[in-house]
């Protein structure tokens, strides 16, 4: 039975609960030092000073708790609500804005609107595993997020950038059946391409390759073992297999949260939000995930992802 978040367990209200759950996930065999890596010379220090979670490593001699060297370290806001903030965003389908995730933690719009930004880097995927492979269909799509409404059909094509005015181009990748993978790129074309699906694709002279009519993908399909293409000019959208229904789902999606939910999504932290988007799809109930799974995944997923107040702020973050 899949089970869904409760809004009542101790770990969103107790401190203690949400420091031992937290601690289980990071260190599920035990605490080890996150300096140097050592595991059986770790004691826990007591004392009312230092209060709860603090260890020591009797190698290295240093003090550090589980959240060292993650998107926690340093933070004045309570695990209870980094925790229900988590839950929370991994249950949302399309997403909680910033705004929203305020008012639900009782915190300043410029908190949670930076908590929303490390958490969505946990759930960000740095190396995903390739899709693709023997007897698999990949599906091949790009769509254009943000911009004005006005602009919608105006096209601007430079050196730097193809596709709508004031728009950031999107291309992904989704395997039928299983997982997504997008990327923020500047423009789309063969050369662009050919060094991502070599990438992104597992043995992909063994994949099916699923396209619209764009001229791009034509040029790359001697990679695959076979390529099929729909023409969406003449009103085609399947004919048999042949298909890209399945990346456009998962462009509904994205679009309705961008519109819906998130406004407006600006360039430099568009990567983050479509790994937030990747992670609930990549983790979803049809792939036997329920919300406190995703939610659990994603709190693993803050380890070694320690962000400071600049780094969400920059372009290069």
């Amino acid at each position: 039975m899949s089970r869904a978040v409760d809004l009542t367990n101790p770990i969103f209200t107790d401190l203690e609960a949400a420091r031992a759950h937290f601690e289980a996930i990071r260190w599920p065999s035990g605490p080890y030092c996150p300096f140097c890596g050592v595991t059986d010379r770790v004691a826990a220090l007591g004392g009312v000073s230092m209060g709860p979670g603090w260890y020591h490593c009797k190698d290295c001699r240093k003090k550090f708790t589980a959240a060292v060297g993650t998107i926690y370290e340093r933070s004045h806001i309570p695990m209870t609500k980094w925790l229900l903030a988590t839950h929370l965003m991994c249950s949302s389908k399309k997403g909680m804005s910033a705004h929203q995730l305020g008012r639900m933690l009782g915190l300043p719009y410029k908190t949670a609107w930076f908590m929303a930004h490390r958490i969505r880097e946990g759930m960000r995927e740095l190396n995903p595993a390739p899709i693709g492979g023997s007897g698999k269909t990949v599906e091949a799509d790009e769509t254009y997020v943000g911009g004005k409404e006005k602009n919608k059909h105006r096209i601007k094509r430079n050196a730097d950038h193809i596709g709508g005015v004031g728009k950031e181009m999107v291309f992904s990748l989704v395997e039928r059946g299983g997982k997504v993978q997008s990327l923020h790129l500047p423009s789309v074309s063969a050369k662009t391409l050919k060094p991502i699906l070599d990438q992104q694709i597992t043995d992909a002279a063994k994949t099916k390759l699923m396209t619209d009519g764009e001229g791009q993908y034509r040029l790359v399909a001697p990679m695959f073992a076979s390529h099929e293409v729909v023409n969406h000019g003449i009103g085609e959208y399947v004919r048999g297999e042949a298909h890209t229904n399945t990346i456009e789902g998962y462009f509904s999606i994205l679009k309705r949260g961008v519109m819906g939910t998130y406004h407006h999504v600006s360039q430099q932290h568009l990567k983050r939000y479509l790994g937030e988007f990747d992670f609930r799809y990549n983790e979803r109930s049809k792939l036997n995930v329920d919300d406190v799974s995703r939610a659990t995944k994603a709190v693993r997923g803050v380890v070694g992802k320690r962000l400071t107040y600049k780094q969400p702020h920059s372009r290069e973050a």
